[in-house]
């Protein structure tokens, strides 16, 4: 780990959350405005607060990481995936992508800054303010209880994407000294999942069931149920998983115990206009009316990855335009030929060219198919600011329909009740006009595969199911290997970290 960076996590640099204040459109919405020394701040409920909204931040930090590259999940995910290619405009074009995309990935190339860095830079500030937060002046004990509670199912998130990505890593519950941070070995997987499922159980107790609209964002306790039915999940532990699950997910086709629904129509699960909807469980926050320029680099809490996606050079009247990267692979487009969630997922631009009398320029290994559920349509283009900076697309990182199927698949691994799974995975279907299923592992698989395509599980749910070297074999997937990312180069000088195998 570089020296800077772990000073940073042990809190003993300057930190910018002064500026980490609740503005007026949305709880996440922030103006960095000045930068407070950490040893001098949380002196009363304000600054208390613009701490756990500073641990909330890494959450929707589209650049920086260790590398100061573009951060955002989707990019690398969906490019480590059979859903889509890193596209671009060439092979060194996000350089990170293609690595893994290509997996020539070594410790020095590849996403694994951006992983690393935003996810530790999120556990150091939930540490920072749950070492805090006991002794703020004039904090009430409500308020107190809430921001723990957040608090720590943050530092469980932060650490469940840690471990699911690295394996093998450093485990961190509260700041320490730079020398302590050096000397720190890495934890086995089994003690890091061991205290993210502490932290989301202790989360449970104390988040609320609900927030307001102004503070949609915040950490709900279905939110934590369900990420804890994941973590469970990801452990194998079926029956507790289901058993999780079955909290949120309620009767299936029904609203749920917290009112969550399964929406009629598919493709407004995704619209900037429908945010915060039924379906939605946990939802990461973007804006769109920040005015970001270049100038902003770092600070970016609109959508980039919207801009990413579009068809590279596009001139016509449905889009503003885009990058040309995630092309959509031939295998999604063949596997969801005829599936009601098609044109909601999926846009062939050589056809809309055509009835539209528009034109774009092919991407580096461009199919002619792009993401659709984030493609930058003209009707969100912000009003001021730099266009491509400025998407208002939210990212639902947990959905109705996506916690349906895992606790079918749960059921079905834990040999529970078959007939539930059922119920749960044809309502998935009946929500887009398909026919019943049996409930097997592989008709669940392949309904994950089509229902949440592009919105960055596949390449997780091909790596715990065992089925990543067959399905992206075409893409260079080495078992033994790249299962997990590289520990990143520049973290193993002068510290105890041993480099991952193979790598």
């Amino acid at each position: 780990m570089k020296r800077k960076y772990l000073n940073y996590s042990a809190a003993i640099l300057l930190i910018s959350i002064a500026g980490f204040v609740s503005c007026k459109k949305s709880f996440l919405e922030l103006q960095p405005a000045g930068q407070s020394l950490e040893s001098n701040y949380y002196s009363n409920s304000a600054e208390a607060f613009s701490g756990l909204v500073a641990a909330y931040d890494p959450l929707v930090t589209e650049t920086g990481g260790l590398d100061n590259t573009y951060s955002g999940p989707l990019g690398p995910l969906n490019s480590a995936s059979d859903d889509c290619f890193a596209g671009g405009g060439g092979n060194s074009d996000v350089p990170q992508w293609q690595n893994w995309n290509t997996y020539t990935l070594t410790p020095a190339s590849g996403p694994q800054g951006g992983f690393w860095g935003n996810n530790f830079r999120g556990v150091s500030r939930a540490n920072i303010i749950l070492s805090k937060l006991p002794n703020v002046p004039g904090l009430s004990d409500a308020d107190k209880k809430r921001y723990t509670a957040e608090a720590r199912f943050l530092r469980g998130h932060y650490y469940f994407d840690l471990v699911r990505l690295f394996k093998n890593v450093p485990l961190f519950t509260a700041p320490l000294s730079p020398d302590e941070v050096y000397n720190q070995p890495q934890a086995t997987s089994d003690a890091v999942y061991a205290q993210i499922e502490s932290d989301l159980n202790a989360a449970i107790a104390d988040l609320p069931t609900t927030v307001a609209a102004s503070e949609n964002g915040r950490a709900t306790k279905p939110a934590a149920i369900a990420l804890l039915g994941k973590v469970l999940l990801y452990e194998k532990k079926w029956t507790a998983a289901a058993t999780q699950f079955a909290l949120v997910n309620g009767t299936p086709g029904s609203a749920g115990p917290f009112n969550h629904k399964l929406l009629t129509n598919f493709g407004a699960i995704f619209s900037p206009e429908n945010k915060f909807n039924s379906e939605s469980i946990f939802e990461i926050v973007h804006t769109g009316s920040q005015s970001y320029s270049w100038n902003n680099w770092n600070q970016f809490k609109s959508n980039v990855y919207v801009q990413m996606v579009g068809a590279r050079g596009y001139n016509g009247p449905v889009y503003w335009g885009g990058w040309g990267f995630n092309p959509i692979t031939t295998q999604l487009v063949t596997a969801m030929k005829g599936d009601p969630r098609y044109g909601y997922t999926i846009v062939n631009m050589d056809s809309l060219a055509k009835v539209t009398k528009s034109n774009y320029e092919n991407s580096y290994q461009g199919t002619g198919y792009h993401i659709q559920k984030f493609a930058p349509l003209l009707k969100y283009k912000a009003a001021t600011g730099t266009t491509e900076l400025n998407f208002p697309n939210d990212y639902i990182e947990i959905r109705l329909a996506d916690t349906y199927l895992m606790e079918a698949e749960a059921l079905v691994q834990g040999g529970g009740d078959v007939s539930r799974a059922s119920a749960l995975l044809n309502a998935v279907r009946a929500r887009v006009g398909l026919a019943t299923v049996p409930a097997t592992l592989d008709n669940i698989y392949n309904e994950r595969r089509l229902e949440l395509a592009t919105e960055g599980h596949r390449w997780f749910d091909l790596v715990r199911t065992g089925r990543a070297a067959t399905a992206l074999s075409f893409k260079g997937f080495k078992t033994g290997v790249h299962e997990i990312l590289p520990i990143p180069l520049n973290e193993l000088s002068n510290t105890k970290l041993v480099q991952n195998p193979g790598y």
